[in-house]
């Protein structure tokens, strides 16, 4: 972790312009074409979550605006963030689960499973109060068009947030609605349009990323 030098960070005005809104968040609401990833993951046993959860998290970890944290000393930048999702335990209740990123799928597909069975297992919906995380949600249900988080605005919250939804058709072609949401103060538009590309890469060449087979 980083500390910011507000002196000579190129975004200090559209922090200091962001930061005093009573609602800094911006959200976009993106179809991906998951086409590639859901035959990819199929073929080599890979769960899709897990998968979808990795790309996710790595492209955020890619892109420093995804890292940085307001603070009250001004703003501070992860050297890594985790992803902390929304695990189903039964038919209507869910649990958090955060699993700790590894570059390495093979290393972090570990972890997750071993993760979501110990959370499956004690189910809970304790916040662990860290800001180095992503926080996620898979509605499954829905082809969304549009999604609002619940957020916590005193104090304010500025971890980036990303919701996906139910897989549909178009031609041939299998699409998902993805929701990213961002602190404005941190990244703009250009920094979300960055991550929905990277994470399009990925879905079309999986197996560079997954590694499998």
């Amino acid at each position: 972790m980083r500390q910011i030098d507000m002196d000579s960070w190129p975004r200090r005005d559209h922090y200091e312009y962001f930061r005093v809104y009573d609602q800094p968040h911006f959200s976009m609401c993106a179809n991906l074409d998951v086409t590639e990833f859901r035959a990819y993951v199929k073929t080599h046993g890979i769960s899709f979550t897990i998968g979808l959860v990795y790309l996710l998290a790595r492209t955020a970890n890619a892109i420093p605006e995804f890292r940085c944290r307001l603070r009250e000393t001004g703003v501070i930048e992860h050297e890594i963030v985790h992803p902390g999702y929304t695990l189903l335990i039964d038919e209507e209740r869910f649990s958090f689960c955060t699993v700790p990123y590894r570059a390495s799928f093979s290393e972090f597909a570990a972890g997750a499973t071993e993760q979501i069975a110990h959370v499956k297992a004690n189910p809970t919906l304790d916040d662990p109060e860290l800001d180095n995380l992503l926080y996620m949600s898979a509605i499954p249900w829905v082809s969304f068009t549009s999604f609002s988080h619940p957020m916590h605005y005193h104090p304010g919250d500025s971890v980036p947030r990303f919701a996906w939804g139910k897989i549909f058709a178009q031609g041939d072609r299998q699409l998902m609605p993805l929701d990213v949401q961002g602190h404005h103060a941190l990244m703009d538009g250009i920094h979300m349009g960055k991550y929905y590309a990277t994470v399009q890469e990925y879905l079309d060449e999986p197996g560079s990323v997954l590694g499998a087979g």
